[in-house]
């Protein structure tokens, strides 16, 4: 079996797969302070909770865009697992042609998520992915890496109108159902989901009129996409494990 790790700077996702098969996936919080012995432990018991043990792993591989993690991941891969864990990042091959001025610059996460949605969606493609920030990336009708933009996360845009504005409280993320709001939280909540609706529309339309391709699919994956795509005119598909997928994809291509 495959064990797949998604990390980001708010949480990781964590996959196993057999085959071909998305069997069993976690979300944990992202910790930089843990050790590989804390990881170990709490990754163990997610194992024992669903009655598998970790001497099911055969490989792991992990994209990552928290670099201080890393270290303790690595050692939990060889301690706990006996495995040298495959790392996305130069020297991979993922098949992906990428036109960015510098192709390092590119965040993992987003070649992972754009060898998944070529491969499963094909191209031409925008790829919008929300996480603790959001990227929108365009894929041309060959298949390459354009590019794309990165705006603040929505739980960011959130966590700073709280933090700077004395007489507004934190609020959850959810959906007044209305603009014209009779209270504080519903007015925070109307502003920040549905200005970040609208955020996430103007990206698209733009990426459409630069690509100036006919029937662009655009995809969206993350924890938060399926609250604001329901919302969005502009979002064709939501797909949860885009990542892990890409993951297991580019895996298969280096395994040899």
């Amino acid at each position: 079996m495959l064990l797949v790790f998604d990390i980001g700077n708010t949480n990781m996702v964590l996959g196993i797969y057999k085959d071909k098969e998305l069997i069993k996936d976690w979300r944990i919080n992202t910790d930089k302070q843990k050790t590989s012995d804390e990881y170990g432990m709490l990754i163990n018991s997610l194992f024992q909770y669903e009655k598998m043990d970790i001497s099911v792993i055969d490989d792991i591989i992990i994209s990552s865009v928290v670099p201080d993690v890393m270290h303790s991941l690595e050692n939990f891969c060889i301690k706990y697992c006996n495995k040298q864990p495959m790392i996305v990042g130069p020297g991979i091959k993922t098949g992906l042609n990428i036109k960015y001025d510098n192709p390092k610059q590119v965040g993992a996460d987003r070649i992972v998520n754009a060898v998944a949605g070529i491969d499963k969606y094909k191209a031409p493609l925008i790829i919008v992915d929300f996480g603790t920030a959001t990227t929108f990336c365009a894929i041309s009708d060959k298949g390459d890496y354009l590019g794309g933009t990165i705006a603040p996360g929505i739980k960011i845009s959130s966590e700073a109108l709280f933090q700077r504005a004395s007489k507004l409280p934190r609020v959850e993320l959810i959906k007044s159902g209305t603009t014209i709001c009779k209270n504080t939280v519903s007015a925070m909540q109307s502003g920040i989901i549905y200005g970040y609706v609208g955020l996430v529309d103007k990206i698209i339309e733009m990426m459409k009129k630069e690509l100036n391709y006919d029937n662009i699919k655009v995809v969206a994956t993350g924890g938060l996409a399926v609250l604001i795509a329901s919302e969005t005119k502009s979002i064709d598909h939501v797909d949860k494990f885009l990542t892990l997928e890409g993951l297991r994809l580019i895996y298969e291509k280096n395994k040899e």
